[in-house]
């Protein structure tokens, strides 16, 4: 009867501690490809607009 159990219960330890690692990589809240820069901002294109109308291009 033990040895059955034992059997039984091995799958579900495994299914169980997967369970757990994807619920803990799905309920991360940080996201890095989120935080990458994309470009030049707001600021960059101000400054750099504003020295190109002035040389006369």
């Amino acid at each position: 009867m033990l040895a059955s159990l034992n059997l039984f219960r091995q799958p579900l330890t495994f299914v169980a501690s997967k369970w757990q690692k994807l619920v803990q990589i799905a309920g991360n809240p940080y996201r890095p490809e989120l935080h990458y820069m994309r470009g030049p901002g707001p600021k960059w294109h101000a400054k750099y607009q504003a020295s190109r109308l002035n040389r006369g291009l």
